[in-house]
């Protein structure tokens, strides 16, 4: 059963009882929620009021927990410290993987982003072949930046010409889509990071020492068109009206049953992630070479 995510953009008391998480929002009746059966909790109201058991049985169940800033969008994410049983051990292998082991895995995933991005602009009837290209040049390390090179011509040709988009956090929408179905992803995957037993700070690639989930921002590259590929959907039923509506949030709220292929078997992007992140550990281990990416189609 694939977990679920919990949205509340409005006024709401969340506490706990018997495991469950209890909604309580005025002039409603009482609601409640298996905690074990939840991936994420988006709390997007000043006006939410949460008690410290209830974060406290989120956390220990590896819910993550995301709050939302006065613009609708996340600022803050609480994960687990504690997600798994053996994780002294695997954060000793993950301190000590080698720089030829993280260039290996670093190029299998630019290939592996590359390689979506050229299969979302197949499908929207845009030219792929320069990204295809790109994603057979890759070398460990991508010392090239071939990704950087890649989303160049990927964000040029991606949405309609009417947009004239250009890929900024900052600047106009779909920016602001993007923005927030990324920070779903991140969480995701950092959740599953923990999971598995890593730390989502120790990046493969990314080495900002200011950024707490390098990690998840190198494995969460492959995964960023299907995010691209729900904005886009949007994009084409909405055209130039792009400003984040609740209509909007429930469709990116469904990134996390969206359906991906691993391996020729398909699954909600919450399982493909575990997928991958539990390859990742194998890697990390010495017990293999590769890690196990989602294929766009």
């Amino acid at each position: 059963m694939i977990k679920r995510t919990l949205y509340f953009g409005n006024p709401a008391y969340l506490h706990t009882t018997n495991e469950q998480l209890i909604i309580k929002i005025k002039d409603e009746e009482e609601k409640s929620a298996p905690i074990e059966d939840l991936c994420l909790v988006i709390l997007d109201h000043y006006q939410i009021t949460i008690t410290q058991s209830l974060i406290s049985k989120l956390l220990s169940n590896n819910v993550a927990l995301i709050t939302c800033d006065s613009t609708h969008h996340p600022v803050g994410l609480f994960l687990n410290l504690d997600g798994n049983t053996l994780q002294s051990q695997k954060f000793k292998f993950q301190v000590e993987a080698t720089i030829p082991l993280k260039k290996q895995l670093w190029q299998q995933t630019v290939v592996a982003k590359i390689q979506n991005q050229a299969a979302l602009l197949q499908s929207e009837k845009q030219n792929n072949s320069l990204l295809l290209n790109y994603s057979k040049q890759v070398k460990s390390g991508d010392p090239e930046n071939l990704e950087a090179r890649a989303a160049g011509y990927y964000w040029k040709h991606i949405f309609p010409e009417f947009l004239q988009f250009s890929r900024d956090r900052e600047g106009l929408p779909p920016n602001n889509l993007l923005n927030y179905g990324y920070a779903i992803l991140r969480a995701m995957v950092a959740r599953s990071l923990v999971g598995s037993g890593l730390m989502p700070t120790l990046g493969i690639h990314h080495r900002n020492q200011y950024n707490a989930y390098c990690l998840a921002d190198d494995i969460m590259e492959p995964y960023r068109p299907y995010v691209d590929k729900l904005v886009c959907g949007i994009v084409s039923r909405n055209g130039q009206y792009l400003e984040m509506g609740a209509t909007m949030k429930k469709e990116l709220l469904q990134i996390p049953a969206m359906d991906v292929n691993i391996e020729g078997q398909t699954s909600p992007m919450l399982n493909g992630i575990q997928r991958t992140t539990a390859s990742l550990v194998k890697c990390f281990e010495g017990n293999s070479r590769r890690i196990i990416y989602p294929v766009m189609s």
